[in-house]
């Protein structure tokens, strides 16, 4: 296994993180115990070291599998633990939700009894909630970091200027810098490169990638060239769901996952190990979570970074899952950005910068290379 600092930052993260959304059965999908634990047991045999998990998962089981887990296999030093907090499980008590300080402070004590630990390594800001003071959040995870109940701190699913103003506070006043922002990024969800993979060669912080496979669309349970239609599976049992990180069956994703599955043949992969492989290796990406409810699931994931993918394919990829250029971003364009600068090529590689530092080693300790 390899790892990569987390952002600008001393962590060591393995390039491959553990989702644990699938441990438990509470939402009628996901992973009993015993299952759960076989898939945690050969994540980490295979050295994996960074797990992530949220207080909302399987209403709080996920954390409680963790964190019996983690104690039963004496691991508590070696694992890597990212849970969030946002989301709220007391309808009626608005203050149950959110990241106001209120929150934060009652989410993090409810997190460390389910995991059954005084510390988070990466305290993370689940959804941005639209009104709580960028600084607020950023204090008060400061504080956290101060007191020792937290090493890390980090955001999800928030806009680009949220997060640009929330790190550009914290390199200002001193407080603890964002370690690394965690998004949906995959062969079919590209959005993010318009802002975000900027956003960390400029800001110092990294990418962490959630759903690299479409929520199951690229993991090979839907072939157009054998079912042709919607399949079956919990993307198609949550396709309506409003969620719209489960909308995925459109014409173009269509066209992706063939495209995909011609690829995977070329390559005697996996499709889930081409589309693993794709979104590790993007601009900026330290980490990216992969999950799974069986263990020849996770098996097959774990080895989506053993191979390269050839530069013809790799292009073929590109081209059929490029996001449609869009206002403001179509002036950035080569076409335009020509105009302004007189036809010379200025600027720096788009796709060599913030590469995090790589270090080897089995998990138990490791140099860098």
């Amino acid at each position: 296994m390899d790892y990569y600092t987390l952002g600008n930052t001393g962590l060591k993260v393995s390039r491959l993180a553990l989702g644990t959304m699938t441990f438990g059965d509470d939402w009628g999908w996901g992973a009993d115990e015993a299952n759960a634990r076989q898939l945690f047991d050969a994540y980490v045999e295979a050295g994996g070291n960074f797990v992530d998990t949220a207080d909302l998962y399987t209403n709080g089981n996920s954390e409680q599998m963790l964190g019996r887990f983690i104690k039963d296999s004496k691991t508590r030093d070696r694992i890597i633990i990212t849970t969030k907090f946002s989301y709220n499980a007391e309808p009626g008590n608005p203050n149950a939700g959110g990241n106001g300080r209120k929150n934060i402070l009652r989410a993090i004590e409810g997190s460390l009894e389910r995991l059954g630990t005084d510390y988070i390594d990466v305290y993370m800001l689940h959804t941005w909630d639209q009104v709580t003071p960028t600084a607020e959040v950023m204090r008060t995870l400061d504080d956290l970091v101060r007191s020792g109940k937290v090493r890390h701190v980090a955001l999800s699913d928030s806009p680009a200027w949220y997060v640009a103003q929330a790190q550009t506070l914290a390199q200002e006043r001193h407080w603890e810098p964002i370690s690394t922002v965690q998004l949906e990024y995959s062969l079919a969800e590209r959005n993010i490169e318009f802002e975000y993979t900027a956003l960390a060669k400029n800001l110092g912080t990294s990418l962490m990638v959630w759903s690299p496979l479409a929520s199951g669309l690229l993991s090979g349970k839907y072939k157009p060239s054998e079912q042709g239609g919607e399949g079956s599976g919990r993307l198609a049992m949550l396709a309506n769901s409003g969620n719209p990180a489960f909308d995925k069956f459109t014409e173009k994703n269509w066209a992706i996952v063939a495209e995909l599955e011609q690829v995977a043949k070329e390559l005697d992969r996996s499709m889930a190990q081409v589309a693993l492989n794709w979104v590790v290796n993007r601009p900026a990406v330290a980490s990216v979570i992969i999950g799974a409810t069986k263990l020849h699931q996770l098996q097959d994931n774990l080895g989506a970074l053993d191979f390269e993918i050839p530069a013809e394919l790799q292009q073929r990829l590109d081209d059929v899952s490029r996001p449609d250029s869009r206002f403001p971003y179509t002036f950035f364009e080569p076409s335009l950005q020509g105009m302004i600068n007189g036809g010379a090529t200025v600027g720096d590689q788009p796709n060599s910068f913030n590469q995090p530092v790589l270090v080897k080693g089995s998990g138990a300790g490791v140099a860098a290379e």
